[in-house]
Parts: C-alpha cells; structure tokens; sequence
C-alpha cells in the first residue's frame, strides 16, 4: 500500500526556510560618543545549543582551538505533531494541467498539516548584544509571520507556511566562577504550519465526455419521452482553449 517512493524533502525546505530568516542579523558595537567602533554579522548555524554550550567550557590550552566566539545563533527541530484544527478532507486533491500531454494531468491525492516546532537560541556575552539580535526579530512576529514556499517541486503552486513566535525565555550561564565564560541565552520558541504530501501521479485521465440520460413525463400519465444529453470536448483541447459540443437525441415516447 505504502510501497510506492516519494520524497518532497519538506522537513530539509522547512529548515532552510527556517534559517533564512535570520541568517542577515548583526551587532553593531557603539564608543560612548555614539560612534560605530564595529559591526559584527551574528552567525547562524543548525544544532542544539549544548553543542554550542560544551565548546564553550572546554580548556583551551597553547595547542587548542580559539574559544567560540559570541555573539552567534543556533535552532533545532524540537518537535513534529499534527495539527488537528487543520483536518483537511480526504477528497481534497491538488491538480495542475500537465504542460507535456494536455489530455492528462498531474495530480497529488494526499496531504496532511503537521506543525514543527522550532527553537532558536541566541547566545551573547553581554547583554547589549543579546538585546540586539532579539530586537531585530521580535517586531516581525504578531504573533505569526509568514512565507510562501514551493512544497513539491514538480508542481507550480506555492504553499503560505505561517511561523508563529510562541514563547521567549532568557537564561544567564554565569555561575560565578572566573574561569568560566559568561552566557546570555536568549530561548525563542517556533510553530511552523507546514503540510506533507504525498505521491503524485503526472499522467490523471481527464472527464471529456460526460452522458446524462432523463425521464421527462409525457402528455399522458403513461407517456414518457427519454432524452440523452453529451456534453464532450475535442481531444486536444487545452485548459486555456476549449469547446463544449452538446448533443440533445430524442427518442420516442412509448406507453407503459
């Protein structure tokens, strides 16, 4: 049943859609008369923050790497769940006319909403820097912002994915030690609205001749007259270049 293999890659379109939103942020370090001293483009990078978190608390020796730098970004999945409230119809299909055979089209029959949860964490040493990145991203969101994705890739519809900011949380890693690195984080929580879909198939038969037979009474109470009606277009004709041909065929009444 479920033999058949497709791959619309929605979870890999999903990060990226994800990152690109914040992959332009930077810092912008002021002296005390207000001039700039520097401008720092915050780097943005897919992973957990305790990957991030264990590179800061190595011992850096003569022979070891530079400490990571901060201020930076990171952002996960954190979870995947369906969206009950977006229960589509099993008879819902998307279809597209098919640009190489205008007597067929293209057609996906199953889709379903799913909402992936996102979680983007912003990590600084000084609370300026924190405040800034967080400043720059949390004006977009009321609660919602949202992007237009192309979800499969053979078909030419765009899909609206809303990206809802849920909750921000701030957290302070300095424990008190000297040795230690302090660690501003900055914790924002994403719901992503996407859908998954499945198969499709490029070559859907298409209606082109529809018959409809009708009882009509007759004059008399055991008169019926029969009538056929055709309704039909010509095989090559097109979504955008079509004639309907309608054929009435009367036969004759009879008693019953």
């Amino acid at each position: 049943m479920f033999g058949n293999h497709f791959y619309h890659a929605t979870m890999r379109k999903s990060v990226a859609v994800f990152g690109t939103l914040f992959n332009d942020i930077n810092v912008i370090r002021k002296a005390a008369d207000g001039g700039v001293l520097n401008q720092v483009k915050v780097p943005l990078s897919y992973g957990p923050k305790e990957k991030f978190l264990s590179r800061l608390d190595q011992e850096h020796g003569r022979n070891q790497p530079v400490a990571l730098k901060l201020p930076r970004m990171a952002f996960e999945i954190t979870d995947l769940s369906i969206d009950a409230n977006q229960k589509l119809s099993k008879m819902n299909k998307i279809v597209e006319s098919n640009t190489s055979d205008s007597t067929k089209k293209k057609v996906i029959d199953q889709f379903t909403s799913y909402d992936i949860g996102m979680s983007l964490y912003v990590m600084a040493k000084s609370q300026d820097d924190g405040l800034q990145i967080v400043e720059q991203i949390l004006p977009y969101f009321t609660p919602d912002y949202t992007v237009s994705i192309r979800p499969v890739d053979t078909f030419n519809f765009s899909q609206d994915v809303p990206i809802i900011l849920n909750s921000v949380n701030i957290s302070d890693d300095y424990e008190g030690d000297y040795a230690t690195r302090r660690v501003l984080i900055y914790q924002l929580d994403f719901t992503m609205k996407m859908k998954f879909y499945g198969p499709t198939n490029d070559n859907a038969s298409i209606i082109r001749e529809i018959n409809l037979d009708t009882e009509k009474l007759g004059t008399s109470s055991n008169t019926h007259v029969f009538e056929q009606i055709t309704f039909s277009v010509e095989p090559g004709d097109t979504d955008e270049d079509f004639t309907v041909t309608t054929t009435i065929d009367n036969t004759p009444g009879y008693d019953g």
